[in-house]
């Protein structure tokens, strides 16, 4: 870089101010101190990462730039499909996807395709990397490959090694031979939303699928709503009571979505995520054989609340995909835009604004690690937390974006209005926000109860 100097000898104030400074020219010792610029404005974060998840981090980036990010727009505005109608590109990108392992990494080699470096820590966390980088990239399509691994998890939590190799293996396995075979997970009813989301809304629930027992399984009769690749899973975990029996009998069964009975009559025209269908599935004398109950009878409940503690934080981390995509588009914009003759960015109220956004996205990435990193056990007030908090900031941090693009922010060219349509749902699904409230302190309130309680050591 050319040192331009004044005639006193002295850098001139604009050069002080430049990122290009140069820290080799420091004295060794203070260098050791100093830091030099970054290449990327989310560095600092990356590269505290464990080697193992920072390289599937660098992995899962490189796949969304080069598969999602170019798809994004055109999914976005593309006509709304039939149910069981799949756009030729996410076809493509199903196989492509199932290929390089996003399918199947809740498990490591042989059986799936996590790194065994990245091993040692909590496949959650890994899970929320991912996640991350694919909603940066686009929201709909990350939901899309997402929403499978929450079809999987009731076949990975079962605890059953006959089921996990029977059911699940064959799944990872077909994936990465380039066979989609997604899996949707089916807790929502039209009648029963919150209900299966909370105890004391489970308290008043009324069986909307019915499982009646049959010789060799059950016969499934029922609706269920709102299930997220539903339209395209190949099979679904279903939660459904027994017949003459409310939540307390919940059960877990693994559907074949061809099989006799099964039919999707709709999937939604939704405000956001549309690469993804959010599905109407009925049920109707649907079989199912004992060996496809999953975790055995009466436990979906326990079998439901441990996926969704496992689940809630990966659904944070859309919200910092969703949040950092925004402060990009944000501050790429800034830099574009001239007011006066000059770029926005020279203007000291939009650097605070640009400044609280990153500040914000910062902390919610934050907070979704602090979890991760310790979620080998996820716990349901945790994990609620989590959820709630970073998404309702992630949303603020879109509408920030947007006031700072003003008119240009409700244009689809920017992709703003886009990312703020896609974060607005995450604070609904997994519970909405309201409700994770409620499960923080439900999880806590035995202890609140006790008047042995105390709120500080």
């Amino acid at each position: 870089m050319t040192r331009i100097a004044h005639l006193d000898g002295h850098l001139p104030f604009d050069h002080l101010l430049s990122p290009q400074l140069h820290y080799r020219n420091l004295p060794l010792l203070t260098r050791l101190v100093s830091n030099s610029p970054l290449p990327d404005l989310w560095e600092t974060d990356f590269s505290r990462l464990p080697g193992g998840l920072a390289r599937l981090r660098l992995k899962a980036r490189r796949f969304a730039e080069q598969h999602l990010q170019p798809l994004s727009a055109e999914i976005d505005r593309a006509p709304h499909l039939a149910a069981g109608e799949c756009h030729p590109a996410v076809q493509a990108l199903l196989v492509e996807a199932g290929k390089e392992g996003w399918l199947s990494y809740f498990l490591p080699a042989p059986l799936g395709s996590l790194p065994w470096a990245a091993t040692t820590r909590p496949p959650i966390w890994a899970c929320s990397l991912v996640v991350e980088e694919f909603s940066r990239a686009c929201g709909g399509l990350m939901l899309l490959l997402s929403a499978h691994h929450l079809g999987c998890m009731p076949l990975l939590l079962s605890g059953n090694i006959k089921t996990i190799m029977r059911e699940l293996l064959p799944i990872y396995r077909s994936n990465l031979r380039g066979e989609p075979h997604l899996v949707a997970f089916a807790i929502t009813e039209p009648q029963a939303g919150s209900d299966v989301e909370e105890g004391h809304g489970a308290e008043q629930y009324k069986p909307g699928v019915v499982a009646t027992p049959t010789e060799g399984g059950y016969l499934l009769n029922g609706r269920k709503c709102y299930i997220s690749g539903g339209d395209l899973a190949k099979s679904m975990t279903v939660f459904a009571a027994l017949k003459g029996e409310g939540m307390e009998s919940w059960t877990c069964f693994h559907v074949d979505s061809h099989s006799a009975g099964v039919a999707v009559p709709r999937t939604e025209l939704k405000m956001g995520m549309r690469a993804s269908g959010a599905a109407e599935v009925e049920f109707v004398n649907v079989f199912v054989p004992h060996h496809r109950v999953i975790g055995g009878l009466r436990q979906g409940w326990l079998i439901n609340r441990a996926t969704l503690n496992t689940s809630r934080i990966p659904v944070a981390s859309m919200g910092v995909g969703f949040a950092r995509a925004a402060t990009e588009t944000a501050i790429r914009f800034a830099r574009q835009y001239t007011l006066a003759g000059k770029p926005l960015i020279h203007y000291q109220d939009v650097q605070l604004h640009l400044a609280s956004m990153v500040a914000e996205t910062r902390a919610i990435r934050s907070l979704v690690w602090q979890e991760a990193r310790h979620a080998w056990q996820p716990r349901q007030l945790h994990a609620s937390l989590c959820k709630f908090h970073v998404t309702d900031r992630a949303q603020h941090v879109c509408e920030m974006a947007m006031d700072l693009l003003a008119d240009h922010g409700g244009l689809h060219d920017q992709r703003v209005e886009q990312i703020f349509r896609d974060v607005r749902l995450t604070r609904i699904f997994e519970g909405t926000n309201q409700i994770n409230r409620l499960s923080l302190i439900e999880d806590w309130q035995g202890h609140l109860l006790d008047d042995r309680f105390t709120v500080g050591v």
